[in-house]
């Protein structure tokens, strides 16, 4: 039974072949009719439990079709549903749903809710986003810059703004698949040192740049992401926004990056603030084909997990 629980604690060789079986499925779909199953039906007979205590677009809709794709079935449920760790505890929820199921993906708050999950689950736990980390983000995102550019080995990525989840698993994913990673932001929104330090442990350049021209100079892709979360009180949405107004990604940072950079967002976006509107629909633009490949890669995700 395997775990995808993050990056920077999965074997490297399976998180390559993921992003190659990603592509494969993708290129096999390419002339298929939008929503229809896939040739190869792995997941058949098999049930997937998705659970949301924070709301979602993207994850839940491209797991809820990544399954239907493949021939299985997705049963969603809310942390109302189930009182995550309030009506039972998360451990005994796990041994329960692990007598349902065969897969649980969780979007949770805290990391420790998803780690209880997976010690006492006697099924696959896939996290899906947590306060800490966001690892099915940046495989679709990984696998979103290898298809226009080629290898991600030995590139540079740059991400403006807040050093949060999205950041961290960027981080992971730079000391598991080679490449440096720069942070640029605000002193108060530093990323954790442990994130960096493991990149370093792996022999890659991790550095923070205060400037966000001069960190920018050089860069492969310019990644960001939005400044205030939807549980935030306005009072640290006013301090954020002020904080981070300097680290925008507009054209003249895209400009200062040269033309072969990438732009990158996990979406959604609050135009104008984190991103100007001309970068987001510009040339440089892959954020919907990162949109995309979530579906993509997840599925190669849950297949690793099912070994199918």
């Amino acid at each position: 039974m395997k775990h995808f629980l993050d990056i920077h604690t999965t074997d490297p060789a399976d998180l390559r072949a993921m992003i190659s079986h990603a592509r494969a499925m993708k290129a096999a779909r390419r002339d298929r009719p939008r929503g229809a199953p896939d040739d190869e039906q792995p997941l058949k007979g098999r049930m997937v439990a998705l659970i949301f205590e924070k709301p979602s677009t993207r994850t839940r809709v491209s797991f809820d079709v990544g399954v239907r794709q493949m021939g299985g079935e997705t049963m969603v449920l809310s942390g109302a549903d189930l009182q995550l760790g309030h009506g039972e505890t998360v451990a005994d929820t796990a041994r329960v749903l692990s007598r349902y199921v065969d897969l649980v993906m969780i979007r949770t708050f805290e990391e420790a809710t998803l780690h209880e999950l997976a010690d006492h689950a006697t099924v696959p736990v896939i996290n899906g986003l947590t306060n800490r980390t966001h690892p099915c983000q940046i495989m679709a995102d990984v696998m979103t810059y290898e298809e226009h550019r080629g290898s991600i080995a030995d590139r540079k990525v740059v991400w403006s703004g807040d050093g949060n989840n999205v950041f961290a698993s960027w981080a992971h994913a730079a000391g598991q698949f080679g490449f440096d990673i720069t942070f640029t932001g605000p002193e108060p929104l530093d990323p954790e040192p442990d994130h960096l330090a493991f990149v370093r442990s792996r022999g890659r350049r991790a550095e923070i740049v205060r400037d966000p021209v001069e960190a920018v100079r050089g860069a492969d892709i310019v990644v960001t992401d939005t400044w205030v979360s939807m549980h935030d009180p306005q009072s640290a949405r006013e301090r954020r926004h002020n904080q981070l107004r300097p680290y925008q990604v507009n054209e003249a940072l895209m400009a200062a990056a040269g033309p072969d950079a990438l732009f990158m967002h996990c979406l959604p976006a609050h135009r104008e603030d984190e991103v100007t509107s001309a970068v987001m629909d510009g040339p440089q633009s892959v954020v919907w084909d990162e949109a995309e490949n979530r579906l993509h890669a997840q599925k190669a995700v849950l297949r690793w997990c099912l070994g199918v």
